[in-house]
């Protein structure tokens, strides 16, 4: 007798609920199910189903032995995927937040490198300017840019980013060209939601900060 291959035939007949719908399941004659129950029964020497008319029900020495047929064939099934390679190959879903502006221009081109790499993995970004919760989104990476507030949460580094002023040809031919921060005050500003309007420069001998005209604020979209 294979023992395996009785402990499947049980753990079969045990989720169909009876010994033909199991037969029809595994497309096997009733009769070669009921002599396969039957061998095991006298292999282990004790009655794994009380038998009715109408339906099949576990012993407690069959609920015991179902338990650990589940883990047994569960093991077997994991022994031979990591022995024929096929674990060897990262699959699955993986989820990526990330600002707007970083998506489009950086994250992008790194992903479609990242897929040929890995070409069983699948990549959900989700773009947008809104700190997403990690955990409640179900999302497995979140890039940030800013400082990060203390969490659980593992941080990784990845480089720096710097923000430069700009402002066209006629606006300076009319208000002025700014030398310095504090040349700064007074000067209009369009500015996007959740940017700091302060200018700050710091030196070995001072700190200066100057904070600048809102005249308009710009909303990101989120989509």
């Amino acid at each position: 007798m294979d023992r395996l291959d009785a402990m499947s035939t049980f753990l079969s007949v045990v989720e169909a609920g009876s010994l033909s719908a199991a037969a029809r399941q595994l497309k096997m004659p009733l009769t070669t199910i009921s002599r396969k129950i039957s061998e095991l029964e006298s292999y282990l020497r004790t009655k794994l189903f009380n038998r009715s008319s109408r339906q099949l029900v576990l012993t407690d020495a069959g609920s015991s032995y179902l338990a650990a047929c589940k883990r047994i064939l569960t093991d077997v099934t994991e022994a031979e995927r990591t022995a024929s390679g096929e674990y060897t190959a990262p699959t699955g879903e993986l989820s990526v937040t990330t600002p707007l502006g970083l998506g489009r221009t950086i994250l992008i081109p790194i992903v479609a490198d990242f897929l040929m790499a890995y070409p069983e993995i699948k990549v959900r970004m989700i773009p947008t300017d809104r700190v997403l919760s990690l955990f409640q989104e179900h999302v497995d990476v979140g890039l940030r840019i800013g400082t990060l507030p203390d969490s659980s949460l593992i941080a990784i580094p990845l480089g720096t980013t710097r923000r430069v002023l700009c402002a066209s040809p006629a606006y300076l031919a009319t208000h002025g060209t700014p030398r310095t921060p504090e040349d700064l005050v007074g000067h209009d500003c369009i500015n996007c939601i959740g940017l700091p309007r302060t200018c700050r420069r710091s030196s070995s001998t001072r700190s200066t900060a100057a904070t600048s005209r809102l005249k308009t604020t710009v909303q990101r979209s989120h989509h």
